[in-house]
């Protein structure tokens, strides 16, 4: 994939400090056209960027809120055109100018936009502006942020050993706007563009004030549960206006309202396994990859979300939780275990070793012995003996 760049124009953002206190201000460097980009030595420091930008993957309903890639949408008021977007405006006066000199304008009014942002710090900003050879002859504008590199040194001689190098910058985890987003080779997306952030400060949703992001998954799939529970309580308690029942549908309400703001909740115990599997389908037929994750006195199950009632079961056996995975085969990891040498007993038997156990582990131990089960002799002595 080879990028042919037509403009490129670096900023480079400074502290500086003032007797009312410190402040950033910013200075252009130089703006490039194709044959200065191709003659420079910034040329081999972006050229791998750009196909990484092209290439990293995004979902449209990311696993997380903090997941550092994300397509962007202009927003737009009903009945308006695009170009009532001021972010998107911006873009394609970069992608249309005609000239070193208008590409430059447009570029600094990009920079001024950036430096209005709560987060921004020190660092160089790029404005490149390129062609996909096997797309055709539509442009892309890529804005790469590389923040300064603290404690950088270059070998030196002899004498100094080290030289201190200032403003030094790195290709490692450029922040990146990529416009139009490409979701598949050769196909743009006008309305969107995608964003890379790996940092806690969101540069650029901050300086992006009129483009909007899908949800993450959690938040689609906690906003449909609500909707769902709410449905729940209203068809429990609808025939039931008696000033008691109106009361305990309050304490119900409530309770579950907690239960949805936890971060660490617990098995409610309050739908059939048949209301179970029919929310469980609803939120599979929009997205098959959904996560189910818990833990079991501390021992982590996960899997997926469609997964529940086929292959993973839930059950309460003797007052306690049980869950029942079943596959045709076994994978274990690294490091060699005696669980891998096992042959498995016939499920009944389990089950039934589990309901006649006692109660309590210490049970099945002699008072002050070590590791020596009462019933020992009944077991026939490993192979190793």
């Amino acid at each position: 994939m080879d990028f042919i760049v037509e403009y490129l124009s670096f900023f480079v953002i400074q502290n500086e400090e003032r007797d009312s206190g410190a402040s950033l201000s910013f200075r252009h460097f130089q703006t490039l056209d194709r044959e200065e980009y191709h003659q420079s030595e910034i040329k081999s420091f972006l050229n791998e960027e750009y196909i990484r930008i092209i290439k990293r993957k995004v979902e449209k309903h990311p696993q997380s809120n903090q997941t550092p890639t994300k397509i962007g949408y202009f927003i737009v008021e009903p009945r308006h055109e695009l170009t009532s977007n001021p972010n998107y405006n911006l873009f394609q006066r970069l992608l249309q100018a005609q000239g070193k000199q208008e590409y430059l304008d447009f570029s600094d009014e990009l920079v001024r936009m950036y430096m209005d942002t709560s987060s921004v710090r020190g660092g160089a900003l790029v404005i490149a502006r390129a062609k996909i050879d096997k797309y055709g002859d539509e442009p892309f504008v890529f804005v790469m942020k590389c923040d300064f590199e603290p404690k950088i040194a270059r070998i030196s001689d002899e004498k100094s050993l080290i030289s201190q190098v200032e403003m030094a910058i790195s290709a490692r985890n450029i922040k990146s706007i990529q416009y139009p987003f490409m979701p598949e080779p050769g196909i743009r997306e006008e309305y969107e563009l995608k964003i890379h952030q790996a940092s806690h400060a969101r540069y650029f949703e901050d300086f992006l004030k009129y483009v909007t992001y899908e949800k993450s998954m959690p938040e689609i799939m906690n906003e449909q549960m609500i909707t769902m529970v709410n449905q729940y309580v209203e068809d429990k308690w609808q025939h039931k206006e008696g000033q008691i029942e109106q009361e305990e549908r309050k304490k119900e309400e409530e309770s579950l309202e907690l239960w949805a703001a936890s971060e660490k909740r617990e098995l409610q115990q309050r739908w059939s396994h048949e209301q179970v599997m029919q929310a469980a389908n609803q939120l599979v037929e929009q997205k098959d990859d959904i996560e189910l994750k818990f833990k079991l006195d501390g021992i982590q199950v996960k899997g997926l979300l469609e997964q529940y009632g086929d292959q993973i079961h839930l059950a309460k056996l003797n007052g306690r939780y049980v869950v029942l995975i079943e596959g045709d085969s076994f994978q274990f990891e690294k490091g060699v275990s005696p669980i891998e040498l096992l042959h498995p007993d016939d499920f009944e038997s389990v089950i039934e070793r589990i309901r006649t156990r006692p109660n309590s582990i210490n049970e099945e131990f002699e008072p002050n012995s070590t590791l020596v089960p009462r019933q020992s002799a009944q077991y026939n002595s490993p192979p190793w003996e």
